[in-house]
């Protein structure tokens, strides 16, 4: 099969059946996944939630000892990890219905809820639906920027865009809590598009939900470690930043470094399978690192295999990801991927660039792929 390319640098151009042969080739590898799913994954989860518990004890138990410094900084991390691991490789897997297929309670994506103030069933709107349907496409993706930020070049420059770093540390130090909010499309209230009287089950939904948080870390733990309170307390807002700020670097990182690809409207109108196999590829960024990186980010660091099959158990994209890279390169897609540093300093670059008017930043963008749709060429922007 030859794919279709316009000079040595331009851009690559896949036809309809080329399109669609990979999407039949993406399609086998979902289905032997799910042919393959088993006990292992079983057990993996369930180890990871064993770690998980025991790790918050160990934190708990060490705030008891929090006027010594070593101790209160083990407690912090022991903390950190736990809420990480809660919050990515079981809240947000197990809420993308990835072991539905086991049947059991505690691993069901309509039972489970995660320590975080966004109450479960706002964030698998706002995730699962509004966001893995409409990947990246500009005006329907409502994670580009999250009605804050302008973090691709598609959204138009205004004055407001000027605090972009501001409001990028800001979104990145309080993230659970941008989470939470992201479901009410604040933005959208402002510009008259939305009536408070329309977000008034969903206040009322994270009302109860971040009350139960902020009552359980700032206030329950604390007193319980009596006149260590203000230790306990001042440990437990490390801990949950430490959770904030890795949790806003990955999924940054997945999403938003040098190379990743926006859509518009017109572009997606009427996708068939194998065009949105194509988005999601071009739409999503990995990130390279060792095996307890890959489960401490979630296995988010696979957010191409992630984009493409988020419903298969995370643990699976390390094995499949070889395989989705090759397939890349037979069809001349780009596969996204780097080290950590590279991924997140491309990302604040970008965070930066676009906070200041176009006129003052090079614009290099141009189309990376086109896909023939109905004997009609239609190009994907950079």
């Amino acid at each position: 099969m030859t794919i279709l390319t316009e000079g040595k640098d331009g851009p690559v151009i896949l036809t309809p059946d080329q399109v669609e042969e990979l999407g039949a080739a993406l399609d086998a590898i979902r289905a032997r996944v799910v042919e393959d799913l088993g006990e292992r994954d079983r057990e993996y989860i369930y180890n990871i939630i064993k770690t998980q518990r025991g790790l918050e004890i160990a934190g708990r138990g060490l705030m008891y000892l929090g006027f010594l410094p070593p101790f209160w900084l083990a407690g912090v991390a022991a903390l950190g990890v736990s809420k990480i691991l809660d919050n990515m490789e079981i809240g947000h897997n197990v809420m993308h219905g990835q072991y539905d297929w086991m049947r059991e309670r505690g691993v069901n994506s309509r039972e489970f809820d995660w320590d975080n103030v966004c109450p479960a069933d706002q964030w698998k709107h706002s995730h699962n639906y509004m966001h893995h349907t409409h990947t990246n496409i500009v005006d329907m993706d409502r994670d580009i920027g999250y009605g804050i930020l302008r973090i691709d070049d598609a959204q138009k420059w205004h004055p407001y865009y000027l605090g972009n770093p501001l409001y990028a540390f800001l979104l990145m130090t309080f993230f659970e809590w941008g989470v939470m909010l992201h479901d009410l499309e604040a933005d959208n209230i402002i510009k008259g598009k939305r009536k408070w009287a329309d977000v008034k089950p969903l206040l009322k939904g994270q009302g109860k939900k971040a009350g139960k948080q902020v009552l359980k870390d700032y206030v329950m733990f604390p007193a319980l470690t009596g006149p260590l309170f203000l230790h306990t307390l001042a440990g437990n807002v490390a801990a949950n930043l430490v959770r904030n700020v890795w949790s806003y670097s990955i999924i940054f990182c997945g999403h938003f470094p040098s190379g990743v690809q926006t859509f518009s409207k017109e572009e997606t109108e009427t996708e068939t399978r194998g065009e949105w196999y194509v988005r999601q590829m071009l739409g999503s960024a990995n990130i390279k690192g060792s095996r307890l990186f890959h489960i401490m980010s979630g296995n988010l660091s696979h957010q191409i295999e992630h984009h493409l099959f988020p419903d298969l158990p995370a643990n699976r994209y390390p094995e499949i990801a070889p395989e989705v890279k090759a397939l890349a390169e037979k069809y001349g897609l780009p596969y996204n991927t780097g080290r950590f540093s590279k991924q997140i300093g491309s990302v604040w670059a970008k965070i930066f660039l676009l906070s200041v008017p176009d006129r003052f930043v090079k614009k290099t963008s141009k189309p990376g792929v086109i896909v023939m749709r109905n004997r009609k060429a239609t190009e994907v922007g950079v």
